[in-house]
């Protein structure tokens, strides 16, 4: 579904994606791992358009990201967003059908509320959270409120930046599994990024590691702890020690 070869970008003298080769195959869950600043968001960027790459292809569904209609390209993602990213001003079920309410996938305003209030339902809301503002809920109910929102318009492909980033550890395993369940009911591709190992075991049909721009190991998530590479063995264990060096 996604395929990234030779993907390279610098901004100024710091390149962050050196050279990127990445295959996401259509209806898996693939999850990048990696430290801060090793490009992890920057390579969602440039497959949503967002960032041009210096050098390098980047395809979906066969066709390269920068061809054909950018509105019926965007439309084909949803979004869960690290910081929820949800409109202050704007009550709970205006926020997950944003995309309903205007655009190409503009619906009439009655409609566009029945689909989010099932869509808040999915997610394990009520109906009277609809109406409710964002400041007025809990951290864990405005990520679920981003993570309706990310599946309002039924889209083929999912991306996932860092979900239970803030979250308890009892509310993180709710959004994994959740995150989990809508992928395989959906069919949806899913791309995710995280620094959360119980995250990755949740959510994951494959892993990628990426260090310092350049995909380290990527494979099955089954395959993850028995892996040799040390840059993937000293992340997912956490060690001080090991060729990726903590910035003291």
């Amino acid at each position: 579904m996604i395929t990234l070869t030779g993907v390279q970008k610098s901004f100024g003298p710091k390149t962050v994606l050196r050279h990127v080769d990445l295959t996401v195959p259509r209806g898996t869950s693939m999850v990048i791992i990696g430290g801060s600043g090793t490009g992890k968001s920057v390579t969602l960027k440039c497959i949503l358009g967002l960032v041009e790459p210096d050098a390098g292809t980047i395809t979906v569904d066969g066709s390269d990201v920068h061809e054909g209609d950018r509105d019926a390209f965007l439309a084909r993602f949803g979004m869960l967003f690290q910081g929820g990213a949800l409109f202050d001003s704007l009550p709970v079920w205006q926020n997950v059908a944003f995309r309903l309410l205007r655009g190409a996938l503009k619906r009439p305003r009655a409609e566009a509320r029945e689909i989010a209030i099932e869509k808040l339902r999915r997610v394990g809301l009520t109906p009277d959270v609809a109406d409710a503002f964002p400041a007025e809920l809990s951290g864990g109910m405005q990520k679920r409120v981003g993570l309706a929102r990310a599946i309002a318009a039924d889209p083929e492909i999912i991306f996932f930046d860092e979900p239970t980033t803030g979250l308890d550890p009892i509310m993180a395993g709710v959004i994994n599994d959740l995150i989990r369940e809508i992928v395989t009911e959906m069919g949806a591709t899913a791309m995710t990024i995280t620094h959360d190992m119980s995250s990755v075991r949740a959510i994951a049909d494959h892993v990628a590691m990426l260090h310092d721009g350049v995909i380290k190991w990527t494979g099955p998530v089954a395959q993850m702890d028995a892996a040799e590479d040390p840059y993937l063995q000293q992340f997912i264990h956490g060690r001080a020690e090991g060729p990726i060096a903590a910035v003291r």
